[in-house]
């Protein structure tokens, strides 16, 4: 059975830190594209962060040298480190993974989401 279970989201203060984390199992994780998205009420999802097989990873623009992505495929665990928070990072945050890369058959699977405040 999939599983993506994210943690660590909660209420903050403008300019603190959050480090989200994704737990994953059912699937062959390290075989798999991992990516944070985030949603608002009202907007369409968007892509935040993504890491490939490998370490490469790339940013929205909104997030560029405040977020990081990392993996660790020994935990089977992905994560976001969320540095200097504006309002406008208050959303539900998805955890990602599709793959496996190496097949042109993808599967999509989602976590539940988390809850991130940015709030005086």
């Amino acid at each position: 059975q999939v599983q993506l279970v994210e943690s660590g989201g909660g209420l903050v203060k403008p300019g603190g830190s959050l480090r989200l984390s994704c737990a994953a199992s059912g699937f062959t994780f390290s075989n798999y594209a991992l990516s944070w998205y985030r949603q608002t009420p009202g907007k369409e999802r968007e892509l935040v962060a993504i890491t490939w097989t490998g370490g490469t990873t790339n940013y929205a623009n909104s997030v560029k040298g405040r977020f990081t992505i990392s993996r660790d495929d020994g935990k089977d665990t992905v994560y976001l480190q969320m540095y200097s928070l504006k309002p406008e990072d208050t959303a539900v945050y998805y955890c990602n993974a599709n793959g496996p890369l190496s097949s042109a058959r993808r599967n999509d699977y989602w976590g539940q989401g988390t809850q991130v405040t940015v709030s005086s």
